[in-house]
């Protein structure tokens, strides 16, 4: 992969202003380390979001449009780990926690996974409703060497090649694929690069992927949990945040010397309406001024259904989540190739719901079944269903404001345009109800089915792009994070290109912003190194030891 090296003309983190292209969890993580690290005046910062809320993909509450109240739904979910977060731990040590301000974010997640551990006992279930030996990996010798080929290949030498160019289908049959496809959201045809990623970042759980003992959690879902604190302490520091602003486009110079400046942005405030327009001003940006850009998602024209209704899929990108890059990406050859992650909605899509129960039974049933009070079990997959369906039962209540007396239970499924094993139809075509009806079939718990029915509210969400980050990639499809002669602007989210470290994770969003912020501030600050524990004995043994169990 290219090496970036450029030599910004270090702005004065007193008279600059630093203007933020995107609300998430990235462009959030640029305003507090602009802040904490580079003593920048929270006055000066400037996010611009184009919808009405913060925290991008990381999101969590209220499901939109719900028939009942106290309906909740996320789109996805995150795994967390001491070993590999650290950017993200880094942040949160300074951020006061949802319900303590006496109390660090990271110090909550601490005392609450010290009180909740994850060891979970039933991740694989068969048709037949058996819960699986999970901690048998099922390698043969030869995917043992497939498995140390790709690990010893370079990235220039993998290329754009995809997973199973490396593996038999034999692979795709093993307990441990079975786990790490579910638990990390690989299909076969996704990017052997990232999957080689993966495995180095990941090594630490392959002893224990069949239980994820590795995996912390948050109190509550994660936008409650990490996004809320953060906007609340961005905001009582006196950050400019700016919602339902919308970059349509920026302006680059190149100087004579080969380095380029952000001289522009084009924003778009209000949504307009039949009888309005939105409004379009210029941003010039000044000569200390920064931008910071964040490119792509993995959540745009998600789209959400209910019990009796179903999420359309939109093919043709009407919501903006692409639009900004591809504009950026006409500037520069070097700014990326986003028709490289959204230009095939069939390889990344797939559809998540989120139960919210009435009462506790099927939650008990479940607890009786898998041996895991909620909160200390992981994804539980059905290997062998039509949808390919996997649910995680998380520690409740799972959001804030969340009533006593009301569960939640969230789940996806990975293959959506295959029949149903009950509901013979494709999931991606199903309701609601109909999707909890397959679910509760799966688990052989047909005597709650018109119980459940009765007191259970499914939200859906259809995501066309929700593992589009692990598109088969070249050198160049991703922009670097600081492109080479970059003065005063960088890239950040999950389609940027950062050596060595794996997207559809938090940590990369604040890594990237970390890192962006720290050199075109120039602050003295480590940071931290990418976790490999490759390069711990103890470690590549453990490893190496349940590889050949």
């Amino acid at each position: 992969m290219k090496k970036h090296s450029p030599t910004p003309s270090l702005a004065n983190p007193q008279t600059a202003q630093l203007w933020i292209v995107g609300g998430g969890i990235a462009g959030m993580s640029v305003a507090a380390f602009a802040i904490r690290d580079g003593k920048v005046p929270a006055s000066h910062i400037h996010i611009l979001e184009e919808t009405d809320m913060p925290g991008g993909s990381l999101d969590g509450g209220a499901a939109p449009n719900a028939q009942a109240p106290q309906t909740w739904v996320t789109r996805g979910g995150r795994m967390l780990t001491d070993e590999t977060y650290l950017c993200l731990w880094d942040l949160f040590e300074s951020i006061p926690s949802l319900e303590n301000p006496g109390l660090s974010v990271r110090e909550e997640c601490r005392q609450f996974n010290t009180q909740v551990q994850t060891h979970a006992q039933a991740r694989l279930i068969d048709a037949r409703h058996v819960i699986a030996d999970a901690q048998k990996l099922g390698f043969s010798m030869g995917h043992r060497v497939q498995m140390l080929r790709l690990l010893a290949l370079s990235e220039d030498h993998i290329g754009s090649r995809r997973i199973d160019e490396f593996f038999d289908e034999a692979f795709f049959q093993t307990n441990f694929w079975r786990m790490w496809r579910t638990t990390f959201a690989f299909q076969k045809w996704h990017s052997a690069i990232e999957l080689r990623r993966y495995f180095l970042r990941f090594v630490q759980e392959f002893p224990r992927i069949h239980t994820l003992a590795g995996v912390k959690r948050t109190k509550y879902n994660q936008y409650d949990s990490l996004v809320v604190p953060l906007q609340r302490w961005l905001m009582e520091q006196g950050v400019d945040v700016r919602f339902g602003h919308r970059v349509t486009d920026a302006t680059f110079a190149e100087q004579p010397d080969g380095t380029r400046r952000a001289t522009a942005l084009q924003v778009e405030k209000g949504r307009g309406t039949s009888t309005t327009a939105a409004t379009s001003v210029t941003l010039d940006l000044g000569a200390d001024d920064l931008a910071f850009f964040t490119l792509g998602s993995i959540t745009p024209d998600a789209r959400y259904g209910g019990n009796d209704d179903v999420p359309a899929l939109v093919r043709d990108r009407q919501d903006h989540g692409w639009a900004l890059w591809e504009k950026i990406a006409q500037k520069a050859p070097d700014f990326g190739r986003p028709t490289a992650f959204c230009g095939n909605v069939d390889e990344h899509k797939w559809e998540s719901f989120t139960l919210t129960m009435r009462d506790d039974r099927l939650l008990q049933r479940i607890t009786e079944y898998s041996g895991n009070q909620p909160g200390t079990g992981a994804l539980m997959t059905w290997y062998e269903s039509g949808w390919h369906l996997s649910v995680v039962v998380p520690y409740q209540p799972h959001f804030y404001g969340q009533a006593q007396g009301t569960y939640t239970l969230w789940g996806y499924g990975f293959q959506v345009d295959n029949l149903g094993d009950y509901v013979r139809k494709p999931m991606s075509q199903a309701t609601g109800k109909e999707i909890l009806t397959e679910l509760i079939h799966q688990m052989g718990f047909e005597d709650l089915l018109d119980h459940a029915l009765a007191t259970t509210d499914v939200t859906t969400v259809m995501l066309p792009y929700a593992s589009a980050l692990f598109a088969c990639r070249a050198a160049g499809d991703r922009p670097l994070v600081l492109p080479e002669g970059s003065q005063n602007f960088a890239f950040l989210g999950q389609f940027v290109e950062m050596d060595g470290d794996v997207v559809f994770t938090v940590e990369y969003s604040v890594r990237c912003a970390m890192v962006a912020v720290y050199h075109l501030l120039g602050i003295d600050r480590e940071i931290p190194a990418i976790y490999n524990g490759m390069l711990d004995p103890k470690v590549g043994l453990h490893a190496l030891e349940a590889a050949f169990s």
